[in-house]
């Protein structure tokens, strides 16, 4: 079955298309669902994966300490090996040591070709220690254990890049040619901010990664008892904004204290800003992601959801739901204090008093609201409130047919039916400079993990099930075949 080319629609229609579709299924029949993973006999093409997986967090890529560039120039050697031309990779960016490579499949062409399939994932790290992680593992040294391989970057994002790498090969042995061309950018910078990275990518090369449609991390499978509950695609995310809170005074010596204290007016304006609590809010995204949840939660998690997505002023089911951390900051705004500095000597007055405020900003909310509400829930105007630094706005990615249909064939091949439920996201992703200017991203992995023992990124002995690993490729295989292609997958 094939598709024209891509449309924005609502999500009720895509979920209209998406039971149309898993109905006609039943009758033409899925793919057999067969083992894929056999950890003691890895396949060549899984074996390479590893190899490539091993090689990337065994790079330090780490945002301050690391060199981006040393991986970029190994994923473009694993490119040209693979047998992508060398006139089709780039490795580049504005500083030595944070460079960005992107290479290019090329499709069938012609003058209605489709544009590009982008496939994007960051190989930058966020810092790691040694001395913080447990003594017999060291996180640039790739572990494999109990079946999980451990190392930063494990699973955000060099679990998806090597994948989309060793894909190449795979598909290069096929000689396997797209309607579309592919296009494989590797970025830097997407843990410290839009120096560098795609922000960099679209403003000095944008024909490098101008594309129709762009999959990239966000996204993926949830476990509970250690088996698969949900796929989820994030197709939203919130927006971050940074804003410093500012006391100065004319200070003195501390002999002589005054009212008018720096720092405990600061004090006073932290305490309230964290117990601020702003509106409970809800996009098609969100209010998608509840509805179906409901259905998978404990009964009165469950209730208090569906409640919630009915009423969202009912207040019983409001306490219910965002007394889990995770959902609640998927229903609001949320502020807190992440930097403090004030005061220049031990026995003086302060004469400026500072603190960072970190929020995540629903899309539909702009900065300045946010630092209206601040400053109203502070009361004190000797408390400045500025935007220090915030992104720009990323509408959500309406649902398209195309995905939604082949997410859902691919995941009932590999782990049988099961729901493909929209999130967003409440950290945040390179998908929104492209949502930003008009270009569908969604974060969808296929790599599946329980939240309740998994969920460590950024922190202490990061890891990816092996199963999972492997089950993700294939599932990225798939994927990739299927939107390159233009088809949905069987």
């Amino acid at each position: 079955m094939r598709f024209p080319r891509p449309t924005a629609v609502s999500l009720s229609t895509a979920a209209a298309c998406l039971s149309m579709h898993v109905a006609l299924a039943g009758g033409l029949g899925a793919q057999p669902r067969t083992p894929i993973v056999n950890p003691a006999a890895l396949t060549p093409h899984q074996q390479l994966s590893r190899e490539i997986y091993k090689e990337l967090v065994e790079i330090n890529t780490g945002v301050e300490t690391g060199n981006i560039t040393t991986a970029a120039v190994a994923m473009a050697a694993r490119f040209k090996a693979a047998g992508i031309p060398a006139a089709d990779i780039f490795v580049g960016g504005p500083r030595p040591e944070k460079h960005n490579v992107v290479a290019r499949i090329r499709g069938k062409g012609g003058p209605n070709a489709p544009k590009p399939l982008l496939l994007l994932a960051h190989i930058d790290v966020v810092e790691a220690l040694k001395a913080d992680w447990s003594a017999d593992l060291d996180p640039f040294v790739f572990t494999e254990r109990d079946g999980y391989y451990y190392g930063r970057g494990t699973a955000d994002d060099k679990a998806m890049a090597s994948i989309f790498v060793a894909n190449v090969y795979r598909m290069k042995r096929e000689g396997f040619v797209p309607d579309r061309d592919i296009i494989i950018a590797l970025t830097a910078d997407e843990e410290s901010g839009p120096a560098n990275g795609v922000d960099w990518l679209l403003k000095n090369h944008k024909n490098l990664v101008d594309a129709a449609l762009v999959i990239n991390e966000g996204g993926g499978g949830t476990l509970r008892d250690g088996k698969p509950l949900f796929n989820a695609i994030q197709a939203t995310e919130k927006i971050t904004t940074n804003f410093t809170l500012r006391v100065t005074n004319k200070g003195g010596h501390s002999s002589v204290p005054r009212d008018d204290n720096a720092i405990t007016s600061l004090s006073d304006a932290l305490s309230r800003v964290g117990r601020y609590k702003f509106a409970v809010q809800l996009n098609e995204v969100t209010r998608a992601f509840f509805s179906q949840t409901a259905a998978l939660e404990e009964p009165a998690m469950g209730k208090g959801m569906a409640a919630l997505v009915a009423n969202p002023a009912d207040q019983a089911a409001i306490a219910v739901v965002t007394a889990d951390p995770k959902y609640n900051s998927m229903l609001r705004t949320t502020c807190v204090a992440t930097e403090l500095k004030g005061g220049h000597a031990t026995n003086a007055l302060p004469q400026l008093a500072e603190a960072n405020v970190n929020c995540r900003v629903y899309p539909t909310q702009s900065a300045e609201s946010v630092r209206a509400e601040l400053a109203a829930a502070i009361g004190d105007t000797t408390v400045q409130v500025i935007i220090r630094s915030q992104r720009p706005a990323s509408p959500p990615s309406a649902l398209l047919p195309e995905v939604m249909q082949n997410v859902d064939q691919i995941t009932k091949a590999l782990w049988g039916p099961m729901p493909i439920i929209p999130i967003m996201s409440t950290g945040a992703t390179d998908s929104r400079f492209f949502r930003a200017i008009g270009v569908p991203a969604f974060g969808v992995s296929g790599l599946f993990s329980d939240p309740t023992v998994d969920a460590r990124a950024h922190g202490r002995d990061e890891r990816m099930s092996v199963k999972s690993y492997y089950e993700g490729q294939e599932f990225l295989y798939r994927l990739t075949k299927a939107l390159a292609s233009n088809v949905v997958a069987q």
